[in-house]
């Protein structure tokens, strides 16, 4: 029994090697096709290439050999014509001569004027005897040596070497990234570069799995590129890049990670108004949001049930991501029509957008502290700051906090670019297409803010993961105890 399952075994094996020989035998037919055809196909374009390179220089030698009949028949023209020149003042002067020696035999006095008149224009003295072209084609002359030095050097193409993504030159700013890269030598085989680029929230080696795929930039014909136009929605982005000649690309460079650090928030729909509908970064007023939840509640007796998140601080850097303490009857409620992000900022420089309907009957964006109020309107309280947009009877475009306000004179934009920093209590709001300065707040932060957003018959969106463009940066140095700040609201 024991030989027989030994027997059945080995026999197992053996089958399955078979599978394995028989699946080879198939790859190397495969290759050996394979290797027929590509074998034709590069002989073929090397036949193309030096078919191509003769007829250059079959082409350059009819160009040069035209120009030597040229030079030849334009040298053969100016001898030949001063030749002929020469041949008829000779001819010229034989005749005169003869005149002038019977002349001279004669004893005719007036003969002798008409005479010496004659031989004093004879052609022969306004001749150059000195020839109007040369005889050498020395100028015509070619040394081919370098070139065929050139000619002999001529092989097959190489792989390009693997290119360095030149990480101390690269430049993150402005949502833009600037990858440069450099090759060991220089090559002049060189076609293009492609470059490949992915996001990640990991600073590390590539993980088996990643959460993004690699997006792809070819034939970048220099050795620097720029992605504008980025959202910046994880942490950092990694980068890599090849070159490439006309048959063949070359290995991947090593990877480069760089930061993208920017401020991503979203909107916590389960804090905020019933007559607003949110939807990702998106909200839009909704006169009969309230009573459709208000019907929720009741078909699902809903109205004892504990809130889904308990208020909790999570422990990573600023800004913070928490769950929102407002849900039930924690919304906002009444005329505030509000609603939160659900990121604290309690740390740094940020930077969003949002975009709004300028026909809105009321529009208001800024910053709250988490105590405000679910009754509290933005601007209405010490707990609020913002920028309200009113087109309730006549448009009009205010500053508010604490109660207080502030008119203010510029042209209502239909994107706000709103910035924080943290640590030196400015709150400021700009033209987000234009970059100009609508109004700062400078004041404390005691405490977390959070972005906050308030509308009316009306709707807005907000942008986020953007950097803090580098002109706001400029401007808020440049502007550092000059702006606006809560004493000037009246």
């Amino acid at each position: 029994a024991d030989d027989q399952e030994s027997l059945r075994k080995i026999t197992t094996t053996l089958a399955l090697k078979n599978d394995e020989i028989t699946n080879f035998i198939c790859c190397l037919k495969q290759s050996l096709e394979n290797l027929e055809g590509n074998s034709s196909r590069v002989q073929e374009d090397l036949d193309t290439e030096f078919s191509s390179l003769h007829s250059v220089l079959d082409e350059l030698k009819d160009s040069m050999v035209t120009r030597i009949k040229q030079e030849r028949a334009s040298h053969t023209y100016e001898l030949q014509s001063q030749l002929s020149a020469c041949s008829k003042a000779l001819e010229s002067s034989e005749e005169l001569l003869e005149v002038a020696n019977q002349t001279l035999c004669s004893s005719e006095a007036d003969d002798f004027t008409q005479v010496t008149s004659s031989v004093t224009m004879a052609p022969a003295f306004r001749l150059s005897l000195k020839a109007k072209a040369s005889d050498s084609m020395s100028h015509m002359m070619v040394d081919f040596t370098q070139e065929r030095e050139m000619l002999q050097a001529i092989k097959f193409l190489p792989v390009p070497a693997t290119p360095e993504i030149l990480v101390s030159e690269c430049q993150v700013c402005d949502n833009t990234v600037t990858v440069q890269w450099a090759l060991p030598e220089p090559d002049t085989k060189i076609d293009h570069y492609d470059l490949e680029h992915r996001r990640t929230n990991y600073e590390g080696p590539p993980r088996a799995r990643e959460d993004y795929p690699w997006m792809v930039v070819e034939g970048i014909r220099e050795t620097e590129y720029t992605l504008t136009g980025l959202r910046f929605d994880t942490r950092y982005m990694t980068f890599r890049v090849k070159a490439c000649n006309k048959a063949v690309a070359g290995e991947f460079s090593e990877l480069v990670t760089l930061e993208t650090h920017a401020f991503l928030f979203k909107l916590d729909a389960g804090s905020s108004h019933q007559n607003l509908k949110v939807e990702d970064l998106s909200v839009e007023w909704d006169s009969c949001g309230g009573k459709i939840i208000q019907d929720i509640r009741k078909d699902k007796n809903r109205t004892n049930q504990s809130p889904m998140h308990s208020p909790a601080r999570t422990a990573m850097n600023s800004p913070k991501r928490v769950p929102s303490a407002r849900v039930g009857r924690d919304r906002f409620t009444a005329e505030s029509y509000t609603v939160l992000g659900d990121t604290f900022i309690d740390a740094g420089q940020q930077y969003w957008e949002v975009r709004f309907d300028k026909e809105s009957k009321a529009f208001a964006v800024g910053l709250a502290l988490r105590n405000l109020g679910r009754f509290d309107q933005l601007g209405k309280s010490n707990a609020s700051w913002c920028i309200h947009l009113n087109n309730w009877l006549h448009q009009s475009l205010t500053a508010k906090h604490n109660n207080k306000a502030r008119t203010l004179d510029c042209p209502i934009p239909d994107r706000i670019g709103v910035y924080c920093n943290y640590e030196e209590g400015a709150l400021s709001f700009y033209n987000a297409r234009t970059k100009t300065l609508m109004h700062t707040f400078r004041t404390k932060f005691a405490q977390p803010v959070i972005p906050a957003f308030s509308v009316w018959n009306g709707s807005f969106s907000v942008q986020t993961g953007l950097q803090v463009p580098s002109v706001v940066q400029s401007g808020q140095r440049k502007n550092s105890g000059t702006s606006s700040s809560n004493a000037s609201l009246t």
